[in-house]
């Protein structure tokens, strides 16, 4: 059902409460709310801006005009603004490290979920606590801007000059982050749009580069040349954490390998290989010293096929046995265990293949082909020369970069690194002092540490991004760093601040071209928003912002724990020496209807537009609500039609309660039983639904709400304040009940309980950013008690009432003569005789005598055919006439001389009631009617 939909269905209350109106003079007139508008102005003029009408119950619920109403109202009236206080109880603010979206495409269903997640608990926060920082950032510097601007613009970055190239990408991101913002907006989230931030941006810079001065001082951070992983497509060095595993078909390819020398233990050895393009590359051979059949090789020579090196072979325990042959060539380089081999056994350097996977001259004949055309070339030219022993087809894991899906290669090239290996059960420390929601993804995180075999990688060969504040020698190659208070700086355009190397007095310097990785600056988020500094005057670091630090909580995918949450604490940590936030709350994927993960491949995407058109947007927040964070799971449309559903439900119950109650009812000296007792409930789903906002249960808060608002007091207790609609006590109960549902629905439903509540409860004149439902203070019990059990039962008893009368086609107010009840309904009895017409109403001490039969005996075939073959036949039988027993101490079947286990099979039973009159049954009463 689309917005434009639900606004006719709900047109009016004739579909729903129609029949409870009261005659108009009867009714309270609703008070205007809201921002004052001037009575003369034209209604044309109101019509055509949202954000000129008045909140009204009047008529149906239309979301398209209220969802765009409010959400330009609160950002004009900053409703959501933070104003820092450096001298402000840290305890008393609540402050979010929101994830700055990389600026490399639109909105997607992840971004809709996870901004939705984090909303409900900001909003939550403000009411309950007041003060919350709910910032926005964008990522928009590094490899995804680059290769979004290289598609937008069809370009390549290589065919442009550095400054050229940074600028496109500004335009280019500048556009995307503007759509981003609006659509943000239009998702109703609260966040504070005078706290925003893009990670290119000119202070971020500073924040960005004094982190590297301060590692670099403290001496985190080195400089080295080294094999690193490279990815060819977008030809710069990457982390170990932007690799990913993809399954991919290969081959395995058998390659004889001659024995050098008179005296040779044997002419040749086989090796195994899935590459052979890297035997030009090859500088050894290694062997396992506890393999016994090839011992006879260590020690020995062996010449390359095709290329005629020849390389040492040599014992290393290294080596997997149980692979291939058991013995392995190690190339400069292949993997992770070729570059372990090449330092420990200093072993010289090959270079077969360039940055962009092309082979080099050391290839010879096959100079200037990929990677994938020299592979075939070599295997091919191998098989004519007979080196080629076996071949056949695999399927394994490749190692590929994230961004792009290309395979990595193994490059010797001088990076920056920030020192990480050593530090790596701090770090796990830091990980427990946060509280994590759900707590299981801590198991993530301590994984990815105790698996990290490489430090932390941060320097990029691209254009856009935050250039490195170094020079370098042109002599010695000493280390110029920029001054503070200089920075930002590019080292391409500034000069340093020395005249001469301060190693060897050399005048002349080399700028560093590398840029940071985007994760080096995005890791820095909570001090950005901290605003972090070095303060010149006591030559420390400061923060304009301290009361924010650490932060209250990180929200994220738990597909970037090892990026993002991972390289922040360890970037604060090194910085602060504190962990940046108390809690982390890791959310899940969005699926498609059948669970699987949604790809533009599989042809399965669910774009956010599309759902926004046809959903408003608080049914859309409904949905999100419906899994429990950090699980992903299957977007469906019923969850949506369910919000819908309950948009509908809140519309036409508030206006019903407008007509039974006076908006500002007296609280009489003494309640009734039925009205304290919804009270009393009331008051302890309040308790529950504090309890599982703070643990980030949203999924549990909405059905317990739903559940309480919908089935307890919608259908049974509306029904009962019908009939007692000029009662003070029900009326008090009623608006204390409404209102405090309207704060309880706030976090999910914020448009449609800020429309009710500016219709009805708002000061006339009042400006927003002091009568919004959303700065309101969050409820809290009120202290009735009752006797819930009592309550409960009595209301059930009255809907089976009412449910009789309707059944037999009785008016809900006729009288019912005489009516027993068997249950815990103590204290409740006039609210049941009041309520439903009942003249005689007796309360049984004993339960009335009712029969258990067994109705019917079902099998479980699919496991009684295998156990008991020809004699299922006779078991049915039995249980068809009857001659079986049931020992219900032990849970078993007799019958057929058989013994069925419980498993086997699954009891129905009916209870029937033979005295005078018709008996009903709850689920903790039952109902006598004569």
């Amino acid at each position: 059902m689309s917005a434009t939909s639900i606004h006719r269905a709900t047109t009016g209350i004739s579909n729903e409460y129609a029949h409870l109106r009261r005659d108009d003079d009867a009714r309270p007139t609703p008070p205007a709310g809201g921002e004052s508008m001037s009575t003369d102005a034209p209604e044309t003029d109101a019509e055509s801006d949202p954000a000129a009408r008045e909140p009204t119950l009047e008529g149906g619920y239309d979301p398209e005009a209220v969802e765009e109403r409010w959400q330009q109202r609160w950002i004009d009236a900053d409703v959501y603004a933070y104003e820092s206080d450096a001298e402000r109880d840290p305890n008393t603010v609540y402050a979010i490290d929101t994830p700055p979206p990389t600026v490399s495409g639109s909105l997607h269903m992840g971004h809709l979920y996870g901004s939705t997640l984090q909303d409900f608990a900001a909003r939550y926060q403000r009411m309950h606590d007041g003060d919350v920082l709910f910032p926005f950032g964008y990522d928009d510097n590094g490899i995804a801007s680059e290769r979004l601007t290289e598609s937008e613009l069809d370009i390549r970055h290589q065919d442009y000059e550095r400054r050229e190239f940074q600028e496109l990408c500004r335009e280019v991101c500048q556009e995307y982050e503007a759509e981003f913002t609006e659509k943000m907006q239009d998702l109703g989230t609260s966040i504070d749009w005078n706290n925003t931030y893009k990670t290119i941006e000119p202070r971020v810079q500073r924040i960005s580069q004094l982190s590297f001065l301060d590692l670099y001082e403290k001496g985190r951070e080195y400089r080295k040349k080294a094999p690193a992983i490279w990815c060819p497509e977008c030809e710069t060095a990457i982390s170990q954490v932007e690799m990913e595993d993809d399954e991919r078909g290969s081959h395995f390819n058998d390659i004889a390998f001659e024995v050098v020398g008179e005296d040779a233990p044997r002419e040749e050895f086989v090796i195994s290989t899935t590459r052979p393009e890297l035997i030009p590359a090859c500088v050894s051979v290694f062997v396992h010293p506890d393999d016994e059949d090839n011992q006879d090789l260590v020690g020995e020579t062996a010449r390359v096929p095709i290329f005629e090196q020849e390389v040492p072979i040599i014992a290393d325990e290294r080596v997997d046995m149980e692979k291939g042959s058991g013995v392995v060539m190690c190339c400069t380089f292949g993997d992770q265990n070729d570059i372990e081999w090449y330092q420990a056994h200093d072993l010289p350097l090959r270079v077969a293949i360039d940055e962009s996977a092309t082979m080099t001259d050391l290839a010879g004949d096959y100079e200037g082909l990929s990677t994938e055309e020299a592979r075939e070339a070599i295997v091919e030219d191998l098989d004519d020369e007979g080196y080629l022993r076996d071949r056949w087809e695999i399927t394994h894991a490749v190692q590929v970069h994230e961004r792009c899906d290309t395979p990595v290669e193994y490059r010797v090239s001088k990076q920056w690194y920030v020192e990480i290996l050593d530090h790596k059960e701090e770090y796990l420390e830091a990980g427990r002092e946060m509280d994590w929601y759900p707590e299981k993804m801590f198991s993530r995180y301590k994984h990815w540490i105790e698996g990290l075999e490489w430090d932390w990688l941060i320097s990029r060969q691209r254009d856009s991004g935050i250039p490195f504040p170094v020079w370098y020698c042109a002599e010695c190659d000493h280390e110029i760093m920029a001054d503070r208070e200089e920075l930002p700086v590019d080292p391409l355009s500034d000069e340093p601040s020395v005249d001469a190397c301060p190693e060897c007095g050399h005048d002349d310097f080399v700028a560093e071209e590398d840029v940071f990785d985007t994760w080096a600056t995005s890791s820095l988020t909570p001090l950005i928003n901290a605003g972090w500094d070095w303060d010149e005057d006591a030559e420390e670091f400061a923060m304009e912002k301290p009361e924010l630090y650490p932060f209250d909580l990180r929200p994220q995918g738990h597909d970037i724990i090892s990026f993002w949450l991972f390289h922040t604490i360890v970037k604060c940590y090194e910085h602060t020496g504190e962990v940046p936030f108390d809690a982390t709350m890791i959310n899940g994927h969005v699926l498609d209807e059948n669970r699987e993960k949604m790809s533009k491949s599989r042809g399965n995407v669910v774009e956010p537009d599309e759902v926004l058109a046809d959903f408003p947007v608080d049914a859309v927040r409904f949905w999100a609500a419906s899994a429990a964070v950090g699980d992903d799971f299957p977007y469906q449309e019923k969850d949506l039609t369910a919000g819908e559903k309950l948009l509908r439900k809140l519309w036409n119950a508030s206006k019903l309660v407008d007509t039974l109650a006076p908006r500002e009812p007296e609280e009489p000296a003494a309640l009734e039983a039925i009205d304290r007792w919804l009270l009393a409930e009331l008051d302890d789903a309040v308790e529950d639904l504090t309890a599982h906002l703070e643990e980030y249960e949203f999924a549990k808060a909405r059905d317990r709400l739903r559940t309480f608002f919908w089935n307890t007091f919608c259908d049974d207790y509306l029904e009962i304040a019908k009939t007692r609609e000029d009662e003070p006590s029900t009326q008090y109960a009623l608006r204390t009940a409404h209102r405090t549902f309207l704060e309880l629905w706030a976090p999910f439903l914020p448009h449609a309980t800020e429309e009710i509540w500016q219709a009805v409860y708002a000061d006339d004149g009042s400006d927003l950013e002091d009568s919004s439902i959303h700065v309101r203070d969050w409820p809290s019990p009120q202290g009735h008690e009752a006797d819930l059990e009592a309550g409960e039962a009595a209301m059930e008893v009255i809907s089976a009432l009412r449910r009789y009368k309707s059944e037999n086609q009785l008016p809900l107010n006729a009288d019912l003569e005489s009516v027993s009840v068997y249950g815990p309904i103590e204290g409740f009895e006039d609210a049941i005789q009041n309520v439903m017409h009942v003249r005689d109403l007796t309360v049984l001490e004993e339960e009335p005598e009712v029969t258990t039969e067994i109705a019917s005996i079902d099998l479980d075939y699919s496991t009684l055919g295998p156990k008991f073959g020809s004699k299922v036949g006779e078991i049915d039988s039995g249980i068809e006439s009857g001659d079986y027993e049931i020992d219900e101490d032990e849970g078993v079947l007799r019958v057929a001389g058989e013994e069925l286990e419980a498993d086997l099979f699954e009891v129905e039973r009916e209870r029937s009631y033979s005295g005078a009159g018709e008996m009903i049954e709850t689920e903790s009463a039952v109902v006598i009617l004569e």
